[in-house]
């Protein structure tokens, strides 16, 4: 079992940063494949950035590509959002989720976190 718990989130005008950080219990964090997930109110959850379990491998969405950044620090067992040049399409509830299998799909990824609000004001 993996447990996540995100913080981070909050109130932030556009233009503005944020950092998300999840931190995670229970096995091996390096085993883990790490997804940042988003939710929008009357939306699905979508694909933000994932980072392989080995870190070498990266992906974001093209919606967030050169503005979000996906890290982890293993000594933590936490891994991060940072989130720059933030836009008000970008308001969302944002889970952070851990998977063994590397991936941009929800199903990808076994454990969740409960999820974090991000809101961005124009």
């Amino acid at each position: 079992q993996v447990q996540l718990v995100e913080s981070g989130g909050g109130l932030v005008q556009a233009g503005g940063s944020l950092r998300l950080s999840c931190a995670a219990s229970g096995r091996t964090f390096s085993s883990y494949a790490m997804g940042w997930f988003r939710q929008a109110p009357g939306k699905e959850r979508e694909f933000v950035a994932t980072d392989s379990a080995s870190a070498l491998f990266t992906r974001y969405s093209d919606s967030v590509k050169g503005r979000f950044t996906i890290s982890r620090d293993s000594a933590k067992n936490t891994v991060y959002l940072q989130m720059n040049s933030l836009k008000p399409e970008d308001t969302a509830v944002y889970y952070c989720a851990a998977g063994v299998r590397y991936g941009l799909e929800t199903g990808k990824y076994d454990y969740w976190g409960q999820g974090t609000q991000v809101t961005v004001s124009s």
